[in-house]
């Protein structure tokens, strides 16, 4: 038996701790999908017979189809706005020699550790002096605010990761600043750069405390939407948009999967 099979029988203590807490921690959100195909009014698990008739509720809605449509026009646009915002903040924190960087990076990132309870009132009295609360706006502001320092954390470690000697060799053959960086330094952490958009827009579309602050009515968000839902009455439609927000992640994850490794490839080649 060689080192290297005797070092897993060793640790399959350890895979199998590791396969229950997976377990754990995602069957809750499987068991949703078969609520979604119920045939019945009422949740209920195993579902007695199954049906399509919640999906079709969901789409046949204007008021579900409407804050789909504002939570994807939020997240797309959050992304737009967090991930140039939270490259330029990492690049700048990365290049500097200040000793005030640490605390200001501690700065940008704090609303990834602060009780979202708390950005929430302080974004609604905030939108509200500026009138910017009900709005695109000030939804896509409040969401870029806990976007960007994922977006933050995902550039920095692909900084970390660049040889900033190619910079030199660019700015050292006369390409400017601004030319060296978005020609050198940014197609090298592109791997980085989708990670803080994916990151960024998946923040977005599942956020849901600061929507219950600053959105209401027809700019209710999907996530909003669903809360009010649960809160009057739970039927499956609720599953049903579950198990398609579950799709999309998965879908997004993939495909950010597939194109690093593609990238990856390239660079071997």
């Amino acid at each position: 038996m060689s080192s290297r099979t005797t070092l897993h029988l060793r640790r399959s203590w350890l895979y199998a701790v590791g396969v229950i807490g997976l377990l754990f921690l995602n069957l809750p959100v499987l068991v949703i999908v078969p609520f979604s195909f119920s045939n019945s009014s009422f949740l209920e698990f195993p579902p007695k017979s199954w049906s399509l008739r919640w999906y079709e509720a969901f789409f046949s809605s204007q008021e579900w189809q409407a804050a789909t449509s504002i939570s994807l026009t939020a997240a797309v646009l959050t992304t737009l706005l967090a991930l140039p915002l939270g490259t330029a903040a990492a690049y700048g924190l990365h290049k500097s020699n200040s000793k005030w960087a640490t605390v200001l990076n501690g700065y940008i990132v704090s609303p990834s550790v602060v009780p979202v309870i708390i950005i929430a009132v302080g974004v609604y009295f905030l939108l509200a002096a500026v009138r910017l609360n009900n709005t695109i706006v000030g939804l896509v502001l409040a969401h870029s605010v806990l976007a960007i320092p994922f977006v933050v954390i995902a550039v920095a470690a692909g900084l970390k990761n660049f040889d900033f000697t190619l910079e030199k060799a660019a700015r050292s053959l006369g390409a400017g600043a601004t030319s060296t960086f978005f020609k050198i330094t940014l197609p090298n952490i592109k791997r980085s750069l989708v990670t803080g958009g994916v990151l960024a827009f998946l923040t977005s579309l599942d956020e849901v405390v600061v929507a219950l602050f600053i959105s209401s009515g027809p700019n209710s968000t999907l996530p909003r939407r669903m809360f009010a839902s649960m809160r009057d009455q739970v039927d499956p439609t609720i599953a049903a948009i579950s198990t398609l927000l579950i799709v999309l992640v998965v879908i997004v994850l993939c495909l950010s999967t597939l194109m690093g490794s593609g990238w990856a490839q390239d660079e071997i080649d």
